[in-house]
């Protein structure tokens, strides 16, 4: 539990009506040979982009995350799609996953599940360990890069992801999926659904569980997860109610690894817990566990009022509560709340605490004709979150420590709001234009004792966030679809305010500012049963982004700082071809970008926050951004049997904003393959699935993430700067068998 795993904030939404037949949701939740019965119409909140919306995007269906669904997390099932790096943790895909898009970290990508935000509530990240194996419940998947439509949720900086659940089928079915792999990598998942009854109800159910000891050594999840929905579906009225969440125990793999432990211990140690016990020897924390249980509720109604007119509504909430065990070394008794007059440091094992409920209401209203389609919307959300600590045991401690004892504590409350207007015209059978007018308020404030110690009162610093914001995101753009040619050109804002850590544990002599992005997109593309291809070109304007600066917080959290001026601009290239054979198909897609921080100015201290010196760097590539991503991918299939090699190449990085060659991520090439043979129909089963992954098949050494950080100290008269880094190594080859069987 790095901090609040909740979701948060509020933007825009429209409404979209999935009515399909014998389509890639039904294939996979009841499969049919000779059966085509259309689906009962399911409507959903939802902000999606079509062919006539001038941003660019990518969806993924059921179909494709299915077939790479061996229990790695969302992130690495996206991680072919353009513009995406993922990172692990733990090396092998599952536990603390995160992904960037077009450079921007995880904070800065809207989530969201049915037009619901899911981003954390303070820290605005997705923790996807604590929705694993979310991949089973969903339908499909769209990512949209860039300031994208209006959407609820945080603002998205970099792209929105917009995950959408599965649809209720009309027949009953039952699913059993098994998978096993290197490091004990296990998954067990149960899926069944009633199918339609009497007319007008379905229910449908999920529970699953994984596991892995992880690459990384101690890096261990063990995982449970669920979810479940009760739909109604008349003529002119929808109805769903789901709940879905999961609760997780992950040993912690975050503090990475500089190169040189890594050299003396292995590409797999992991400091995390490490202590000298009383006879002098290395030992590691068993508990060094993160405990965290998170559950999500939705309402969705919509209501048809005409053949042009529908209404949607949803409401829902979010709870989610736990904590995490750390061994820490060497700590200063005081800063905890202990007496000191004894023993003034030792070694010692405190517990952090989150405590956090989320809830909400949205609506839409959708008119369309046969020239307009404009939707009026809006939501408000609001966010409570409880944070305290307490020291469970002391090492050669005099006295009793009160296990109730709460050496910090706060809390954190967010009221976010938005109304806006969406609306995209005909102007004639080929073009069209978008406008998308939204405004946003939001009111944070975070009160209490912090977990950080002030020096200079003798006492944890106190926190007084008290913090209000006024944006107006306006988006512009016209659309151009002929045939197999569309085109699009959009002008978009973004805005968005401080997360909990720009508060909490940066520089306390630098109060953090909210970001304005101005978006510029141009994009082309040509789709025909045998080639496609695609380029969009981007500017991305930012005044004040918070960009991280490769530093992470004492909880693992990335940290960021203002940096006045900075741009990332690039061109994204798509391209499949799809020969007269129906057996091949070749995917590439590409992105050339620079990210950059205009005239940055490099802060180094002496310790904590104290006697900063600056050095002026000029421009500077912005850290964690690579300035080349190619992804490929070759597809064959033959009677029921497919397989895919897929490849992906990332760039050099920087883990910090000053282009240091000794915090460097190397470039890497990664290639991974995917084999799958559906078997013809047995006695008592529809389909049976049988699948191999072999992943990182030529055995590359690479790290795709890691943190940085620098100091100096004073030689005489002189100011010595020293820089050091730690390192996210990956796993090596290693595999993956799955059995999916349907009745």
């Amino acid at each position: 539990m790095k901090k609040v795993f909740l979701p948060v904030s509020v933007s825009a939404m429209c409404m979209i009506v999935t009515t399909a037949s014998v389509s890639a949701q039904k294939a996979e939740n009841q499969p049919s040979d000779s059966m085509s019965v259309n689906l009962m119409q399911v409507e959903v909140m939802a902000n999606r982009a079509n062919q006539k919306t001038p941003v660019a995007f990518t969806n993924v269906e059921k179909a494709e995350l299915l077939k790479n669904n061996d229990g790695r997390d969302i992130t690495y099932l996206l991680s072919a799609t353009p513009s995406v790096i993922t990172t692990s943790d733990a090396g092998s895909g599952i536990g603390y996953t995160s992904m960037r898009i077009r450079g921007t970290d995880a904070s800065r990508i809207n989530i969201m599940a049915n037009g619901i935000p899911i981003n954390d509530g303070e820290s605005s990240v997705v923790y996807w360990v604590n929705m694993p194996d979310f991949a089973s419940s969903l339908s499909n998947v769209q990512i949209q890069r860039g300031a994208g439509t209006s959407a609820n949720g945080a603002g998205a900086f970099g792209a929105s992801v917009n995950m959408i659940t599965d649809a209720p089928s009309e027949e009953a079915y039952a699913e059993l999926s098994g998978s096993y792999g290197m490091y004990n990598t296990n998954r067990e998942t149960f899926r069944v659904g009633t199918g339609l009854l009497g007319g007008h109800w379905s229910f449908d159910a999920r529970l699953s569980h994984m596991g892995s000891d992880g690459y990384i050594e101690r890096a261990s999840s063990d995982l449970w997860s669920y979810f479940g929905q009760a739909a109604y579906s008349s003529q002119n009225t929808n109805i769903r109610f789901l709940a879905f969440g999961g609760k997780e125990k992950t040993y912690m793999a975050w503090d990475y690894a500089s190169k040189e432990d890594m050299e003396k211990y292995g590409r797999r140690y992991n400091p995390c817990g490490q202590y000298v016990d009383d006879e002098g020897n290395i030992a590691y924390y068993q508990n060094q566990y993160d405990y965290f249980t998170q559950h999500h509720f939705q309402l969705h109604v919509s209501q048809k009022l005409s053949d042009k007119i529908n209404l949607g509504v949803a409401l829902h909430y979010t709870d989610d509560y736990g904590n995490y065990e750390q061994y820490k070394t060497d700590r200063s008794l005081v800063e905890y709340g202990l007496d000191a007059s004894v023993i003034e440091e030792s070694d010692l094992v405190r517990l952090k605490f989150n405590d956090n409920s989320f809830g909400g209401g949205l609506f839409t209203l959708n008119y369309k004709n046969k020239r307009l389609d404009a939707t009026l919307g809006g939501a408000i959300n609001y966010f409570h979150g409880s944070h305290f600590g307490q020291v469970a045991w002391v090492r050669n401690y005099v006295g009793p420590i009160d296990p109730l004892q709460k050496y910090y504590d706060n809390t954190g409350k967010k009221l976010d709001g938005n109304i806006y207007a969406r609306a995209n015209y005909d102007i004639s059978k080929k073009f069209s234009a978008f406008a998308d007018l939204q405004y946003r308020g939001i009111h944070y404030t975070i009160d209490g004792q912090s977990d950080n110690w002030d020096w200079n009162t003798g006492s944890m610093a106190m926190l007084n966030v008290d913090r209000t914001w006024h944006f107006f995101n306006p988006k512009l753009g016209v659309n151009f679809v002929s045939g197999p040619h569309r085109a699009f050109a959009s002008w978009s804002v973004a805005h968005k305010e401080p997360v909990r850590d720009n508060f909490t544990d940066g520089d306390p002599n630098h109060v953090p500012n909210s970001e304005r992005l101005y978006d510029y997109e141009l994009g082309y593309s040509f789709n025909s049963k045998i080639i496609s291809l695609g380029v969009n070109l981007y500017y991305m304007d930012y005044k004040d982004q918070l960009v991280v600066t490769g530093q992470l917080s004492d909880t693992g959290n990335p940290l960021s700082v203002n940096v006045p001026k900075s741009y990332r601009a690039g061109i994204e290239f798509q391209g499949a071809f799809r020969p007269w054979c129906d057996w091949f198909e070749w995917e590439v897609n590409a992105t050339l970008s620079r990210n950059r921080i205009k005239d940055f100015v490099e802060y180094i201290y002496e310790d904590e926050w104290t006697n900063p010196i600056a050095i002026e760097c000029g421009d500077t590539p912005i850290a964690f951004s690579p300035d080349f991503i190619l992804n490929n991918s070759f597809k064959f299939n033959y009677k029921g049997f497919e397989a895919k090699l897929s490849s992906k190449f990332v760039s050099k990085q920087y883990m910090n904003n000053a282009a240091s060659e000794e915090t460097a991520l190397d470039s890497y090439f990664v290639t991974d393959l995917h084999l799958n043979y559906t078997l013809p129909k047995l006695p008592g089963i529809k389909k049976m699935t049988l699948g191999l992954s072999v992943y990182n098949l030529f055995n590359e050494k690479y790290c795709n993430n890691g943190y940085a950080g620098a100091g100096y100290y004073v030689d005489g008269n002189e100011k010595v700067i020293y820089r050091y880094a730690g390192y996210a190594a990956q796993a090596p080859t290693h595999v993956a068998g799955t059995i999916t069987l349907s009745f």
